[in-house]
């Protein structure tokens, strides 16, 4: 017989860049996990957006830029209960959910809030007239591009309704080449899975520094990797040496004394954790464009992610520096603007590994869990715990502990 599903309060949230016509972040939406009979139990979106105003926020925010904006979702229901004052109006967006209808009550809710000061987006418009009294008291309009079919033929008839006082956002960018139409057109934010797409480049070679780095992520992948050789690649630049010691000399570790010696900070970490550190920065500095600063920030995520799942899952086999380098090479190819396939030649990787970047193999499954959480495919979240027989409190928790670390690694924390 199965056992009943346990219910709980999740606290668990992800969040999806929005980027601006040049591909710097300009903030972020979250994106709260509403009920599933088989996973975490919120019982509805008022509740969700309420659990992310009273605690989620600051969890969330951990890391982000001071100047990033953030969206939140808002129901009629929290909008009728003033629940948005509860937030910071210089941070975050008020986003009225697209079956909110403008009666009487939530247009003076609506109201209020911009009054005060917030700035209020409007969640997927496509035209509708029933929208006009939330259009015009917008600052943001979010244009759904795939249910507008990427034609541009309707998205420029929806765009022709709008006021010229507000911002337009086109969101479910799938594309480079949408993304390249929707700016030329004049759209000003950008949100979707583009970003994390190859925009191949044809006859792209890799550059001298390029190719050094993955080099050396190449040598860290090797199993037999030689301790010495790891201090070696510190002291060639002292760059990586001076944020080696900014890590293991922040809180996190507790040390009384600080560190300055790298083969005393290696010594401190043990290899294994002093070779995922450096493989992450290393990652990091691949691509110093913005929109690579956030691919690699998914990519170090997906590997502590991968990496500290391994053990829960009911694979007969799994080790655990074998997932770290899946989900850290899980993007190179939107990095680097190559084809995986040509990207992995550079990388003396093993078989397994090579078959779950190329999306097949026993491991592609959790690199899939990993992806369905950073995108909110909540359904599919929940397919995949169930196939991996992981329990979704245990990997939702080792979701969040594994974005501090990321953002400990990578020198995001406000802490550090």
């Amino acid at each position: 017989m199965r056992s009943k599903p346990q219910t709980f309060e999740s606290m668990f949230i992800a969040r999806q860049p929005v980027f601006r016509h040049d591909e710097s972040v300009w903030g972020y939406e979250l994106l709260f996990r509403s009920g599933r009979d088989n996973e975490a139990v919120i019982s509805d979106e008022s509740q969700a957006t309420a659990s992310v105003i009273a605690d989620g926020l600051t969890l969330a925010t951990e890391g982000m830029s001071p100047e990033a904006r953030v969206l939140i979702n808002f129901p009629e229901k929290l909008l009728g209960e003033d629940a948005g004052f509860a937030l910071p109006k210089d941070r975050c967006v008020i986003e009225i959910l697209e079956h909110v209808r403008p009666d009487k009550k939530t247009l003076s809710a609506v109201r209020r809030l911009k009054e005060a000061g917030y700035t209020l987006a409007v969640d997927d418009f496509l035209g509708q007239g029933e929208l006009r009294p939330f259009i015009d008291l917008a600052d943001i309009v979010k244009l759904d591009i795939l249910a507008l079919g990427a034609d541009p033929a309707r998205i420029r008839k929806a765009l022709a309704g709008l006021p010229k006082h507000v911002t337009t956002l086109a969101e479910k960018v799938e594309d480079n080449e949408t993304f390249r139409l929707l700016r030329d057109m004049g759209f000003s934010l950008f949100q979707g899975f583009f970003f994390s797409r190859p925009e191949i480049i044809p006859g792209r070679k890799l550059t001298a520094v390029e190719t050094t780095k993955l080099q050396i992520l190449g040598e860290l992948a090797k199993p037999a990797f030689e301790p010495a050789r790891l201090a070696d690649i510190l002291q060639s630049d002292p760059n990586l040496t001076y944020r080696l010691f900014r890590y293991i000399n922040s809180a996190g570790f507790g040390l009384s004394a600080k560190i300055t010696s790298a083969k005393r900070a290696i010594d401190m970490m043990g290899m294994i954790r002093a070779k995922q550190w450096l493989r992450s920065v290393i990652l990091a500095d691949l691509n110093p464009s913005p929109k690579a600063g956030e691919l690699s920030y998914l990519a170090v995520h997906r590997a502590k992610f991968l990496e500290s799942v391994c053990f829960d899952s009911n694979k007969s086999e799994c080790e655990a520096d074998t997932l770290f380098m899946i989900g850290l090479f899980s993007l190179l190819d939107a990095m680097l603007g190559m084809e995986m396939r040509d990207v992995l030649k550079s990388l003396p990787l093993e078989e397994r590994v090579v078959e779950a970047l190329n999306g097949t193999g026993d491991l592609s499954d959790l690199l899939h869990l990993a992806i369905s959480y950073e995108r909110g495919q909540w359904d599919e979240t929940a397919r995949y715990l169930e196939k991996l027989s992981l329990n979704a409190f245990k990997t939702e928790l080792i979701y969040i502990q594994s974005r501090t670390w990321t953002q400990k690694t990578l020198g995001y924390s406000k802490s550090d």
